[in-house]
């Protein structure tokens, strides 16, 4: 039934030719037992993946039922070891997330069983290799002699005329190996069985045949023992797997393993949220921009904003002020400009705001609460549609920590007292002059630059990390500086009492020089009674005099903005304030509205945006994946070895993804639902959900749809690009 005549196998690397085995020529019958033995490298293993299929071979001819092989393409070889061979493996090549009924199954399920009668047929298999009462356990968890057993139920379920065990014991004790051998030789009653050993003696009393190579040729082929002859063969008819199965396979293959369903759902998660901010950001933003200006400097875009500075470049002071509100048509001064184009935000443990500084003198009712009376207490605006959920925020605390924490070691907290609801989505912040001042005072920070230099010493102050910032201290004298005792080593004998630290402070408005007399070294022992902070979280810091520190960056208010009360006499209140000898800028003036055409621009610049993205989430998403999916890349493999074709492989690739996929999506969508119906309390998804209809819903299902075939199709095509041998041996 299966003859080989001068078969030659050539394997090339590099240019490199070597020889797996040399003019082999055999010939098998149904019923033998035979055994292939050898020192390790005389080609026994590989003549067992030629016989199988899982290799090509270069030379001769291999017959099967008398039918030539020679001419076979890798999907003539899926059909070849789907009707003929059944495959042992040493390593087993279990699936090892499967139980031990699935693991027999599934070789059914391949072959194109129903679904009912392979339930019927694998507990007939696993009754008669013992294993029936380890039907519902993970193969991961059985004994050796247990998972060979399990590969031996396999190979019967594959009902084909030859099994090739290549050394099914090898990695098994006396008394498994003993099991094995015995169902081994049983099966071999009707079938062709071949298995390769190391270990003859092992296999001597079953064997009715003996093949020993040596270096690649047959050195020995013995008749050991007479074997039934007379057994009629009869050719296999095998059918694909059916489409439920499939299904099944793919359902089954998408939750098996726990740790891999949780990153691939991830990752499209990842995939779903960016595409929904991305969108939405942009129709937020279009939406927001129909009927305002557009600037890139300013986001505070009010008609009636002016941007005043003196021609000299000096600080206002308040003489200055004092002029400029006796022009008729200006409504009021905001001193520090830099507060209407920052936006803060306030937290607690359960709320978050954000919005512009405004000051509280602007306020003359709320519709929530009460005006405030103290300095720490504030009025928030809030769109109608989240004063429901939000209002009980009137009487706590909220934080100013993210503004306020680089910049000094006291907590900042504020207490809102009202709510002003509006039907707009701008927010401002209502806080008294002297909190104004204090956030004011912050943003200068931020936005300025401390350099120092020490001797060869040099270095910019970051509010973002504490080694090398400057911080202001009580502790500290006016005019001095303590430094790290770790600088000793700068200073003339190691003694720095005395010596000069220059800071450089620079911003948009001024540049200037001043310089600090050394009074102290501070270490460990004596951090905390110099500094008044804690060791650990400021080692490596810089500590000056606090008012010192504040007078750095405040020097006065060197631009400001007036806000009009009529925009039509703009330029007659521009006129007057050019007068006082004021540089001015009218925020229109520098701005440009959107018009059709512009707005056609913006829709174009953000489909190529959108595009773009979702190029990018593809391959990030691929690359994951693919990561993510390597530990299958065997299981993959595997199957195609048991004898399912390319085809159904991929196609259960596709399964698995697209269910995986399937979930997040309603995950994703569940998730909106509940914001939106006020059972999850998320702002900002809330507000940006408002700008995503029905539509973008569908077109961002499908383009994750088509984004999982295509991460299917890019995977399969790498994993099936290669015999199924070789993809198995990469992995292995």
């Amino acid at each position: 039934m299966l003859e080989l005549k001068n078969v030659s196998k050539y394997y090339y690397n590099k240019g490199m030719v070597s020889s797996g085995f040399t003019k082999v020529s055999l010939k098998f019958n149904i019923g033998e037992f035979v055994a292939i033995t050898g020192e390790s490298g005389s080609g026994k293993s590989t003549l067992l993946n030629v016989i199988s299929g899982l290799d090509s071979y270069e030379e001769g001819e291999m017959y099967i039922f008398g039918s030539e092989t020679s001419h076979y393409t890798e999907k003539d070889y899926e059909i070849y070891r789907k009707k003929y061979i059944g495959n042992i493996f040493q390593n087993f090549n279990l699936i090892n997330s499967y139980t031990v009924y699935q693991n027999v199954e599934l070789i059914l399920l391949l072959n194109g069983t129903k679904k009912k009668d392979a339930k019927a047929k694998t507990l007939e298999i696993l009754k008669k290799v013992d294993l029936y009462k380890y039907k519902n356990k993970k193969v991961s968890r059985l004994s050796g002699g247990q998972k060979q057993r399990v590969a031996i139920a396999r190979a019967l379920a594959s009902d084909t005329p030859i099994i090739l065990a290549d050394e099914p014991t090898g990695n098994l004790d006396k008394k498994s190996s003993e099991s094995v051998l015995r169902l081994l030789h049983e099966i071999s009653h009707d079938k062709l069985v071949i298995i390769v050993t190391h270990n003859y003696d092992q296999v001597e009393e079953y064997v009715t045949r003996k093949i020993t190579m040596h270096d690649g040729r047959v050195l020995e082929d013995k008749k050991i023992k007479d074997y039934d002859d007379n057994i009629e063969i009869k050719e296999r008819n095998y059918a694909n797997i059916r489409p439920l199965s499939k299904m099944l396979l793919g359902f089954r293959n998408a939750f098996n393993i726990p740790v891999k369903f949780f990153l691939i759902s991830f990752v499209y998660l990842f995939i779903v949220f960016a595409l929904f901010f991305a969108y939405a950001a942009f129709a937020e933003g279009s939406d927001d921009s129909s009927d305002s200006n557009l600037n890139n400097y300013f986001s505070s875009l009010d008609n009636k904003r002016i941007i005043i500075k003196k021609n000299d470049r000096s600080a206002f002071s308040k003489e200055d002020y004092e002029n400029i509100l006796k022009i008729d048509n200006i409504d009021s001064i905001v001193k520090n400009d830099l507060l209407l184009d920052e936006f803060i935000s306030l937290n607690n443990d359960n709320y978050y705001l954000y919005g512009n500084v405004r000051n509280v003198d602007e306020v003359t009712k709320v519709d929530l609460g009460s005006l405030p009376t103290q300095n720490n207490e504030i009025v928030v605006t809030m769109n109608e549609n989240e004063v429901d959920y939000q209002k009980d925020i009137i009487g706590k605390k909220v934080s100013l920590d993210d503004l306020f924490n680089y910049t000094t070691n006291k907590k900042y907290e504020l207490l809102i007292t009202g709510i002003i609801i509006t039907d707009g989505w701008a927010y401002n912040i209502y806080v008294s002059d002297k909190v104004q001042e204090d956030i004011g005072n912050n943003i200068n920070k931020i936005n300025t630059s401390l350099k120092y230099k020490f001797y060869d010493i040099e270095g910019t102050s970051n509010l973002y990390n504490v080694t090398g910032e400057i911080i202001g201290s009580s502790r500290v004298s006016s005019g001095k500086v303590i430094i790290p005792d770790d600088w000793s080593y700068v200073c003339p004998k190691s003694k720095c009492k005395g010596k000069a630290f220059k800071v450089n402070t620079k911003n948009i408005f001024f540049n200037e020089s001043k310089s600090f007399e050394v009074s102290n070294t501070y270490t460990k022992k004596n951090f905390s009674s110099l500094t008044g902070y804690n060791f650990d979280n400021y080692n490596g810091a810089i500590f000056i005099n606090d008012k010192d520190y504040n007078n750095l960056f405040n020097k006065g208010y060197y631009q400001s903005s007036v806000i009009i009360k009529n925009e039509k006499n703009v330029r007659d209140t521009i006129s007057s304030l050019e007068k006082l000898n004021l540089k001015v800028l009218y925020i229109p003036d520098v701005s440009f509205p959107f018009s059709e055409t512009f707005t056609r621009v913006i829709n174009i610049i953000r489909v190529i945006v959108i595009s773009i993205l979702i190029i990018v989430l593809f391959f990030i998403s691929y690359f994951i994946i693919r990561l993510i999916l390597k530990s299958r890349n065997i299981y993959y493999s595997t199957i195609r070895i048991l004898g399912a074709s390319s085809k159904t492989t991929k196609d259960l690739l596709n399964i698995e993804l697209l269910v995986v996929s399937h979930i997040s999506y309603l995950i994703f969508i569940a998730f909106i639902l509940l914001v939106k119906f006020k059972y999850i309390k998320n702002e900002i998804i809330y507000d940006l959900s408002s700008y995503v209809n029905y539509s973008t819903y569908l077109l961002m299902y499908i383009i994750l749809l088509v984004m999982t075939f295509l991460i299917a199709y890019r995977y399969a095509r790498k994993i099936f690009k290669d015999s199924a041998m070789n993809s198995y041996r990469e992995e292995v």
